[in-house]
């Protein structure tokens, strides 16, 4: 097993800091997707959530466009599209249209949940007769509009047909683990908020992994939050934006991206601070010399193959301090 990742990416949710709007969202995540090209990351990918004021990312084909448009080397894809939100056709032609416009670097990560709330799924769903439990067989289906083999049938995505999509498989449990195993696919794992399921998980995706056409051997992206800057104090400051939002989330009272503050005490109660922490058992929230320490210890006891970041800072400038940082202890670990 290769316990060193020779890739680092980056999963950005396109959160709106609060004072500012979507527009401004998008401009830092181009200004972010070009500074990660330069610094050597792999993939830059967005992922689909609804009915969320604080989160812009609500059609990742668009913005996905966006940012490859505005790069030239950087893979750029969906880390996901809920896939039960749609049907497989639209997302195989939405996909092969970009994979068609910049070739070579459009990557599909699928999930099977909604990533959004109840009412918001039912309301995107209405008509469509989508059903979670379906998710294997719409992989599959997927996977037949992109194949050439398709060509003879019926209904076939034009765009799509015969393009080389990689399709990675996103999850938080260990039932998409299993999914990705029995289908021999990538699989990337949720641990910057599931982390408790991030092991057992992996466990399941290793022993269920069948190869197949598209990967030989086990492919394990881990998707962690990472804060880091110059010192510890620092980035346990710019982390505190963190943690009002996984606040928001257990307290049902969500939020724009807020400001660091440099006491969390007096945001909340010691039920809601110990359930922010396990969210938070598997995050990199420290100065880059403990990242350089705690980075390979992680990668060494999971052997994962690739790093990806999340970083959610509400200073545009800290973030981008923040991944070329990260990129500095990548290349070192690698080395």
């Amino acid at each position: 097993m290769n316990t060193v990742p020779t890739k680092f990416s980056v999963l950005d949710l396109a959160a709106v800091a609060d004072g500012s709007t979507p527009a401004d969202t998008f401009r830092n995540s181009l200004e972010l997707a070009r500074h990660v090209e330069q610094l050597g990351y792999t993939r830059y990918w967005v992922s689909e959530h609804h009915n969320m004021a604080g989160v812009a990312s609500s059609s990742p084909p668009v913005l996905i466009g966006y940012l490859a448009g505005g790069t030239s080397t950087l893979r750029v894809g969906s880390g996901g599209i809920m896939l039960p939100n749609h049907s497989p056709l639209i997302v195989a032609e939405q996909m092969g249209t970009l994979a068609t416009l910049y070739p070579d670097r459009i990557d599909l990560g699928l999930g099977r949940a909604p990533g959004t709330d109840p009412v918001a799924s039912r309301a995107i769903r209405a008509g469509l007769g989508s059903d979670p439990h379906n998710f294997p067989r719409d992989v599959q289906q997927l996977q037949a509009y992109f194949s050439a083999d398709n060509r003879n049938s019926s209904v076939r995505a034009i765009p799509g047909e015969g393009l080389d999509v990689p399709i990675y498989i996103l999850g938080s449990s260990t039932d998409s683990a299993y999914v990705a195993g029995m289908l021999g696919l990538p699989y990337a794992f949720a641990t910057h908020f599931a982390p408790t399921q991030f092991e057992a998980a992996l466990e399941r995706y290793r022993e269920n992994f069948r190869p197949s056409d598209f990967l030989s051997e086990p492919y394990v992206i881990a998707c962690v939050n990472v804060i880091t800057a110059d010192t510890d104090a620092e980035a346990q400051r710019l982390g505190t934006t963190l943690k009002q939002m996984f606040l928001g989330i257990v307290s049902g009272e969500r939020k724009l991206m807020q400001p660091p503050v440099d006491n969390m005490d007096a945001l909340w109660a010691p039920h809601q601070r110990d359930y922010v922490e396990q969210m938070l058992a598997q995050s990199f929230i420290m100065g880059r010399d403990r990242l350089e320490e705690e980075v390979p210890a992680f990668i060494d006891r999971y052997g994962i193959n690739e790093l990806m970041a999340v970083s959610h800072v509400y200073d545009h400038g800290a973030r981008l301090h923040s991944y070329s940082l990260l990129s500095e202890v990548m290349r070192q670990v690698a080395a």
